[in-house]
Parts: C-alpha cells; sequence; structure tokens
C-alpha cells in the first residue's frame, strides 16, 4: 500500500520531516533512493544531462562502499548526496541504538546533513536521536512517488503517477536500484521530455 501523492494530514503530523519544497517558482526536485548501482546510476546520470537536470541521491552505503567508481561519478556530476542508512533500514522495526549506528556509519563515507529513511518509515525517537548525532541533520521526504520499485506496475502507469500529480516546486521520487529500473528507465526520460517542454528547472536539494 502507497500513496503517489502525499496527503496534507501526513505532512502536519510530521510537520519537522521534510515532505515539499515550498519553492513556488517553476522547479521540479528530483531525488533517486538506493543507488549507487552500476548501469541503472549512470543510465540516470547520463539522462539528467540530456536535460541539464540535477538531482539529488539518497545513497545505501553499503552500495557506496561496493561501487565507489559510481558514488564517485554522482558527485563529479554536481548532483546533491544524501543518506539512506548503509544497510536500507526499516525504522520502524529497527532498535533505535542501531538504527543511529546504521546511520552513523554511512554518514562516514557520505558527509552529507540531508537523510532519507528507507522506506519513508521512522519512529519520533530515531529523528530526535539522529538530530542529536547530526545537529545539522535535514529528513527529506517527499510528496510525489512514482511507484518505480512496484514490479506489478506498467511502466505507463509509473510515468502517469508523476505527469499527473507533479507541480512547482514538488519533491519527486524515484530509485536507482536494479528492481526500479524497468519502469524508471520508461518514465525518467519521457517525464524530463515532458516538464522541459512546461518550462521546468531541476534543481538538487541544498541546505
Amino acid at each position: 500500500m502507497y500513496l503517489v501523492k502525499t496527503p496534507r494530514l501526513l505532512k502536519r503530523l510530521y510537520p519537522d520531516l521534510m515532505w515539499d519544497t515550498h519553492d513556488n517558482s517553476r522547479s521540479l526536485y528530483l531525488t533517486f533512493d538506493d543507488g549507487p548501482i552500476p548501469i541503472v546510476t549512470p543510465f540516470v546520470l547520463n539522462i539528467l544531462k540530456e536535460f541539464n537536470a540535477k538531482a539529488t541521491f539518497f545513497c545505501i552505503g553499503d552500495n557506496v562502499r561496493k561501487h565507489p567508481d559510481v558514488f564517485e561519478q554522482v558527485k563529479a556530476a554536481g548532483h546533491a548526496i544524501g543518506n539512506h542508512t548503509f544497510n536500507h533500514l526499516k525504522g520502524w522495526k529497527t532498535d533505535d541504538e542501531i538504527y543511529v549506528d546504521n546511520f552513523l556509519q554511512a554518514d562516514k563515507l557520505l558527509h552529507t546533513n540531508l537523510f532519507r529513511p528507507p522506506y519513508g518509515r521512522i519512529k519520533r525517537t530515531q529523528a530526535k536521536l539522529l538530530q542529536q548525532a547530526k545537529p545539522d541533520i535535514k529528513v527529506i521526504m517527499w510528496n510525489i512517488l512514482s511507484a518505480d520499485f512496484d514490479i506489478s506496475l506498467k511502466p505507463e502507469k509509473c510515468l502517469s503517477n508523476v505527469l499527473k500529480n507533479a507541480g512547482k516546486g514538488d519533491i519527486v521520487l524515484f530509485h536507482d536500484s536494479l528492481k526500479a529500473f524497468p519502469r524508471m528507465e520508461y518514465a525518467l526520460p519521457k517525464a524530463l521530455e515532458h516538464w522541459s517542454k512546461e518550462g521546468y528547472e531541476f534543481k538538487a536539494l541544498n541546505f
């Protein structure tokens, strides 16, 4: 069960988390979770370059350890980097101390104040402990979900998810993972082409 567009009620329940940018210009903030992954992440980088787009990559620490060359490509292209824990932990099912330690393990490789909890699931106690461990942390969620991770979803539906819902200042979530690739590979270039014709810019999250 997931929602393509984040409801306002959820944003009000968790006001300390960043759901959108409140940027009223024709700007979109594309984000990519779960990389870096060979073939997949370079594909994303090439498409972004084609449309002069910047984005934010929320990286899994263990993938950075395994694929440092791909990670360096992301940084060299001028995109923003975010922490996505070292082992893609699900906050609701993880002990708080283990969760924070896993975040810090990834932070040693990523060196960023941006963080997105895997699955979008984080306990209030974990968020508080992360704030204590890294006072400048910004917990970034999203308000438009492509659902490219859903293997039952047709690529065309993934594309319509973002085109029908994304607008000024929205944070849009894709994945640069092997699981998501069949849908993301179809949707991303077509979405960027559409938005570019609509006059949108594509910006990284920099705080």
